[in-house]
């Protein structure tokens, strides 16, 4: 069960004899950002139908609702043919406030959570362990600097079983990477995914860089041994979705940080996570590959927070809204990545 922003259609006026009175109701920061975090990901993705997956909606309704932010804006955001959607000169520009506008409103949101009852006590959270290390760990420091009454038991796993929520129940919150197997649980979507086809400059100089994803047969490779995520060695090539991988694996794993070390030693070619591989990406430890139009379209699927419950505790609501606000709606990782690739 994900969670999903709902758009209140106009309500038809009544006249009543005497006045009822009526639940007061607080509009949350989701409300508040949920046209400009449409439009944010329309624009990562470069789909309508994309985004209409990933929110379990029609192509057509997104459309409607990118309409009416245009509308409400007073000018254009999108080109659209029957290929691609593709934004203006004002929708690059109104991008970068959009960006700052939905962080300020979340991180707003998760300051109003702190205030409602003063939350304090103990969340414990599932993470696989490359991700936390690198990403959830340096945000549960200035989380917990933030809020003093409030504790956190991190537990960093490697098992694919315990990732799909297993421990649910012994723990607040697991952090889970990819599609969602178990609809019973309630994710909150963290940050958007995108993976990367990339090799060290050292194996490249020996082989030869891969124009396409269709010479990749050609090249030695690295992949997951047994549990490969369901979108690595998907592509888009001359518009039309491809699955194309290195005829040798020269090494197999079943841990990101064991094929990222094995791209770094020159090994061969492999498709990572950009949350895993964007600052060997910009320190030019690795060489990107078909990324001449920027960086690929974010997959289906994200990172997520999962939960057994609908209604979070008051400290597990404000821990998810710090999270959103640094992670997303363009996670620092892959804004870092973008910028570099436009310099270079």
């Amino acid at each position: 069960m994900v969670e999903a922003t709902r758009w209140r259609e106009n309500a038809q006026p009544r006249t009543m004899a005497w006045p009822i009175p009526q639940k007061r109701h607080v509009m949350a920061a989701d409300d508040l950002s949920a046209p400009l975090r449409l439009f944010l990901d329309v624009l990562e993705s470069g789909s309508f139908s994309t985004v209409a997956r990933q929110q379990a909606l029609t192509p057509s309704a997104i459309a409607r609702r990118i309409d009416a932010l245009e509308r409400s804006l007073g000018c254009q955001l999108f080109n659209r043919s029957t290929h691609a959607v593709r934004p203006t000169s004002a929708a690059l520009a109104f991008a970068e406030r959009a960006r700052r506008i939905v962080q300020e409103l979340q991180l707003a949101r998760a300051e109003v959570a702190a205030r409602d009852g003063a939350p304090q006590g103990l969340i414990r959270i599932d993470a696989p362990t490359p991700f936390g290390r690198r990403h959830l760990a340096p945000v549960l420091a200035d989380f917990l600097a933030a809020y003093p009454n409030v504790d956190v038991q991190l537990r960093l796993i490697d098992s694919f079983v315990d990732l799909h929520g297993e421990h649910l129940g012994e723990v607040d919150l697991v952090l889970r990477i990819g599609p969602l197997a178990d609809t019973r649980l309630v994710a909150t979507p963290l940050a958007p995914m995108v993976r990367i086809a990339c090799a060290s400059p050292a194996y490249l100089e020996r082989h030869g860089t891969p124009l396409r994803p269709s010479e990749l047969a050609g090249h030695d490779g690295l992949d997951w041994d047994v549990l490969a995520p369901p979108y690595a060695w998907r592509f888009s090539e001359s518009g039309k979705p491809v699955l194309c991988r290195p005829a040798r694996l020269r090494m197999r794993a079943n841990n990101a940080e064991a094929l990222l070390s094995g791209v770094l030693a020159g090994l061969g070619i492999a498709h990572l996570p950009t949350w895993l591989i964007s600052d060997h990406l910009l320190r030019g430890e690795l060489t990107p590959l078909f990324c001449d139009d920027g960086l690929p379209t974010p997959e289906p699927s994200g990172i997520y927070a999962l939960r057994l419950t609908r209604e979070a505790d008051s400290r597990c609501r404000l821990l998810l809204e710090f999270l959103k606000a640094r992670f997303g709606p363009q996670p620092p990782w892959d804004m870092a990545l973008r910028n570099g690739l436009q310099r270079q």
